[in-house]
């Protein structure tokens, strides 16, 4: 059974730069989309980006373009964020997920499966 584990938040400075990890146990990531969520207090959870399966097509939502960077190393099973030019609206608790394709990571986060605890991203001075 498909386990995802998130790392790699921390508190850091606006215009700051974190790199968040998602690794995967008990599956091979390889032939899943997997997508980066956050959920900031009193707020919906929302989808930030996803990654497809075979050809790594990457798709970030308007917030976050040119901003985050998604990737993905199969031999690791490991799925990856860079944030860089952080803003205390990318405040939130990220989540990372899996589905079949990233279809719908925009309008139905609730459909990826397999969530992680989570990792606690906090971007203050």
């Amino acid at each position: 059974q498909l386990q995802l584990a998130e790392s790699g938040g921390d508190l850091v400075q606006p215009g700051g730069s974190l790199r968040l990890s998602c690794a995967a146990s008990g599956a091979a990531l390889d032939y899943l989309a997997i997508g980066w969520f956050r959920q900031a207090p009193g707020k919906e959870r929302e989808g930030v980006s996803c990654i497809s399966s075979g050809d790594s097509t990457a798709y970030y939502a308007d917030s976050v373009k040119g901003r985050f960077t998604i990737s993905r190393d199969n031999a690791r099973n490991t799925v990856f964020l860079q944030m860089s030019s952080l803003q205390p609206e990318d405040t939130a608790v990220y989540y990372c997920a899996a589905k079949i394709y990233c279809s719908d990571y925009l309008q139905r986060p609730r459909s990826f499966a397999s969530w992680g605890q989570g990792t606690q991203v906090t971007v203050s001075s």
